[in-house]
């Protein structure tokens, strides 16, 4: 199992990035690979990803969450992962983004791409894009504030 931490500096209130964040069904827009995430209800989603040119499909469920703070969350089926996503306020119009994954890679492949760091690639880009696409429209598109507790 490899763990994977980035973060970024994204130039919206901890709020914005923090109310984006909860708009999985968003993700495909920003994140390379999710083909589409379907909110299944308050804490369970399923994802269709492309990883090395195969489609996986697999169901998450938030384990934790708590508005402006935090995100956490766990694979149910398909691949074997999990992670947190931080929000940390900087200053009123700026927040600092940190996302750590646990990722247990199925196939040749994809262990393959793993030990040559493409997987930290993917999310290192993921979070870059997000910068992009939160900033670029100054709002977030939607919101979820409820409290996920442990």
């Amino acid at each position: 199992m490899s763990t994977i931490t980035q973060s970024i500096d994204v130039d919206v209130p901890v709020t914005t990035a923090y109310n984006q964040w909860t708009q999985f069904e968003s993700f495909p827009q920003f994140m390379e690979g999710v083909e589409e995430i379907r909110q299944l209800d308050a804490t369970h989603n399923h994802w269709v990803v492309k990883v090395g040119g195969a489609t996986r499909e697999f169901d998450a469920t938030v384990t934790e969450q708590h508005p402006d703070e935090r995100i956490a969350w766990k694979s149910d089926s398909g691949p074997n992962h999990a992670g947190v996503v931080t929000f940390h306020k900087l200053s009123d119009n700026t927040s600092r983004v940190t996302a750590q994954m646990d990722i247990d890679p199925e196939g040749f492949l994809e262990k393959v791409g793993d030990k040559f760091g493409v997987v930290e690639g993917r999310v290192k880009g993921d979070l870059q894009r997000f910068k992009a696409f939160i900033e670029s429209r100054g709002s977030e598109t939607g919101t979820w504030r409820g409290d996920v507790p442990r």
